[in-house]
């Protein structure tokens, strides 16, 4: 990649394409994968990201909105897209571009059908969503009486897949919770089989429940977290890649003489001569003031150094005391190391968080591509 001249979320198609077939070889040769790219593909860039999972031959996509199966579509993308959580005035435009809702409540069962019917649909794919402990969103294990009475000689519609969310997949400690839910799972899909009169597919796990609960694959899997290079385990990210690494550049370096403050409150002050660089990222870039005042570290020229005094709307600073590194040296603040988990752990966050918040503003650029 040529030199980093600005504040830039380097991509690595490369890394995704690792993931996915990682991912892959632990799966069932007939199970298919459906590629999570909500929230900007976790931050990334949910087109580029869509576009590379389809030419690697995922099954289907997800996003959590209609707006962003909406830009997908006007993007080109053709595979499957299950929207994860659509609101009911905007079923008029996900029918249009051919998105398939997760229909997790009777009111959104009732709307839907009569958005189909309006716009003369028949036989659309919806995805039933059953909540089996995560309680979040989803009908009960109770309700699927009320659901075959609502889809009774309806020809609007067609169940394309029941599935639900694990809650602890990544905590082995809650094991038995976790067999529980797949086990209600398990009761609620051949209820549903019985009653239905045809056989809709099934999905289950997660990125953690593939790697932990591979025996529950059904008959698809989602991953989000996996694809972008995280496991929710040491062992598991040592095999990942993280797909993206944000970087930026050295702006200026100040030399602080003993008991001087840095940045806004004097939150930082200098206990001896030290080097300051002041780097152009800050908390309009997803960086929030939670990782300044020592808690976080980035890297200059392959070492850590911390995060000082608190940080600003546009700005960070470091300290680079008795470090080689001048103004436009490339500062790397997660990536390879520190990983965006190692990172995010310093403020007591957790990876998803931090790479889902890289602000829009930040320049995307591609490696692998």
């Amino acid at each position: 990649m040529p030199k980093t001249l600005e504040t830039v979320l380097e991509i690595d198609l490369k890394a995704l394409e690792h993931n996915y077939r990682f991912l892959r070889k632990r799966l069932k040769p007939e199970t298919k994968f459906l590629g999570v790219v909500k929230a900007f593909a976790y931050g990334s860039d949910a087109v580029e990201i869509a576009k590379k999972l389809e030419h690697l031959g995922a099954d289907y996509l997800a996003v959590a909105y209609v707006k962003e199966g909406v830009a997908l579509r006007d993007a080109g993308i053709q595979a499957p897209i299950l929207v994860l959580h659509p609101q009911p005035g905007n079923f008029k435009k996900l029918i249009k571009r051919c998105l398939e809702p997760s229909i997790y409540s009777p009111k959104i069962l009732r709307t839907f059908l009569n958005a189909c019917k309006t716009l003369n649909q028949k036989s659309y794919p919806i995805h039933i969503k059953f909540n089996t402990g995560l309680n979040r969103l989803g009908f009960w294990e109770n309700d699927v009486d009320h659901i075959m009475d609502q889809i009774k000689d309806r020809e609007e519609i067609k169940i394309a897949s029941i599935f639900s969310h694990l809650a602890a997949s990544e905590d082995l400690n809650e094991k038995v919770f976790t067999q529980q839910q797949i086990t209600t799972f398990e009761k609620i899909t051949n209820e549903v089989d019985e009653k239905l009169g045809y056989i809709p597919f099934k999905h289950l796990l997660n990125t953690s429940g593939i790697i932990n609960y591979p025996e529950a694959q059904f008959d698809m899997v989602r991953s989000g977290i996996g694809l972008y290079g995280f496991g929710n385990d040491k062992k598991i990210d040592a095999e990942l890649k993280p797909i993206a690494t944000l970087k930026t550049v050295v702006s200026q370096i100040h030399k602080i003489e003993p008991n001087e403050s840095v940045g806004y409150n004097r939150a930082y002050t200098s206990d001896d001569y030290r080097m300051t660089a002041t780097l152009p990222i800050g908390h309009a870039d997803g960086i929030g003031r939670q990782y300044g005042n020592n808690k976080s570290y980035v890297s200059v020229n392959g070492t850590l150094v911390p995060i000082i005094g608190n940080v600003c709307m546009d700005m960070i600073m470091i300290d680079v005391t008795n470090i080689d590194c001048k103004e436009g040296d490339e500062v790397i603040i997660f990536g390879e190391k520190p990983s965006a988990e190692e990172f995010a752990t310093c403020a007591n966050t957790i990876s998803y968080e931090l790479i889902t918040g890289i602000s829009q503003r930040v320049k995307r650029v591609y490696k692998g591509a």
